[in-house]
């Protein structure tokens, strides 16, 4: 665990433990909201948490926010910062799946938001007896984007530290975006819930148990369309590299340096998904290519390398009828432009070609030079490729793309002669000095 991730847990603990304790004396229960009546909410949200749903970043999402709503709305703040303290306890932590400290932060991360979008809707709603008004409705919902805002925040800031490489703003705009409608909608139902239990009683409240079903298997049905979406990709970029044993493996090598160059370029959350399919699936084309050319060990003649070069065209055609893969059509169909205009099958030049089948034409070369292949049985060092990205850079790539590439971990370590020179601090004249004491002594015992 990081030092960063060690200081959020604290803070984030450390303000729902000041959060929960200023609730509770300041905004005590209403009135006619007792103990019973928590107990019943509590164990509402203990069962709408049982089965949490894991979205593809990480995060992980129940709908217990709609009963924790609910008594913030009925019982204050303080009901609703203690349901969502107790009522959140998950079987993944009763079994000791989850790290003490993450179950720390997990309720913490629930208790802040609670406590605040209980005082939004106190402060909006005015103390006293829940009402069924305009007034109340709309005290909700900024309830429960205020909760929202911040529960997001804290869980996607806290999974970005955990995990190298990713960052808040593309956790955000991943995960929670998957879902963004569909929970701060649940404010308007935990409103309808509490509407429902003063009306009729609690145990009504408890018919809403279906309508919180299904928006959880909605949650969790949007998440296994996408796995079988992006298994389906894996599975034809499989079928591609099945062609050539020196090709296995090649495709998911080439999205994973693509997207780390994406991030470098600080592409948006769009751009990298598209360079994450675009790279699976970039030779699609292949597949329409023979054997005979695609294996050949020697140079291609001049037949052979047009019957090649058609390969971007037919994994265009291949994916165009894929409407959902219309952002990826671009990178398959010009990742072998060049950047002088000499590439194929265009024939573009500099800018024109799409900037995502740049950044992929640089890590598709990496990974072809890095690895063996039927013509070059003899890889090519990290050092050697990155020489030749350098080489080449203003010709065949993008100068800005190697630069981007020249960030990422995959030539961290490499010897880079493009790579600007890091100044070296001057020293003070007082560190100079003693250098040059350490420097004469043993040099004089020398001679």
């Amino acid at each position: 665990m990081s030092t960063a991730l060690k200081v959020l847990i604290l803070i984030v603990a450390t303000a729902s433990v000041t959060a929960l304790a200023v609730a509770t004396f300041l905004f005590p229960l209403s009135d006619g909201f007792g103990y019973v009546d928590l107990a019943f909410w509590t164990a509402t949200a203990l069962a709408t948490s049982a089965a949490p749903v894991r979205l593809p970043r990480g995060v992980f999402i129940a709908v217990a926010t709609c009963p924790i709503l609910a008594a913030s709305f009925l019982g204050g703040p303080a009901a609703g910062a203690w349901v969502a303290l107790v009522g959140t306890f998950e079987l993944r932590e009763l079994n000791g799946r989850i790290p003490w400290y993450g179950t720390v932060y997990n309720h913490a991360a629930t208790v802040v938001p609670a406590a605040v979008g209980g005082t939004v809707y106190l402060a909006l709603a005015g103390a006293g007896p829940f009402e069924a008004t305009p007034l109340t409705l709309l005290a909700a919902v900024a309830s429960g984007l205020s909760f929202f805002a911040i529960n997001s925040v804290l869980v996607s800031a806290a999974i970005a530290l955990r995990e190298e490489g990713s960052s808040l703003r593309s956790i955000l705009m991943s995960d929670w975006a998957i879902v963004a409608s569909s929970f701060v909608a649940l404010s308007p139902l935990a409103w309808l819930m509490a509407l429902v239990s003063v009306a009729v009683g609690e145990w009504a409240a408890l018919l809403f148990g279906l309508p919180l079903a299904t928006t959880r298997g909605a949650y969790h049905r949007v998440v296994e369309i996408r796995d079988m979406f992006t298994q389906t990709i894996r599975s034809l970029a499989s079928a591609v590299d099945a062609k050539d044993t020196f090709t296995a493996g090649h495709s998911r090598r080439v999205q994973e340096i693509s997207i780390e160059i994406g991030r470098q370029m600080r592409c948006s959350e769009a751009e990298v998904e598209a360079l994450e399919w675009g790279g699976l699936l970039h030779d699609i084309g292949k597949i329409g290519v023979p054997d005979a050319v695609l294996l050949k060990p020697e140079r291609l003649t001049r037949d052979e390398r047009i019957i090649m070069n058609m390969h971007p065209v037919k994994g265009e055609e291949i994916i165009k009828p894929v409407k959902r893969l219309a952002p990826e059509l671009p990178i398959i169909r010009h990742h072998h432009e060049w950047y002088n205009g000499s590439g194929y099958p265009d024939h573009l030049v500099g800018e024109a070609i799409p900037k995502l089948a740049r950044i992929l034409h640089v890590a598709d070369a990496f990974e072809a030079m890095t690895a063996a292949r039927p013509y070059r049985m003899t890889p090519l060092t990290a050092e050697q490729a990155m020489a030749e990205l350098r080489k080449y850079a203003g010709v065949q790539f993008d100068p800005v793309m190697v630069d981007a590439f020249a960030r990422t971990k995959y030539v961290a370590e490499v010897p880079d002669a493009g790579r600007p020179p890091m100044a070296k601090p001057i020293p003070l004249l007082a560190q100079a000095a003693a250098m040059r004491a350490g420097s004469q002594g043993p040099a004089g015992e020398g001679r």
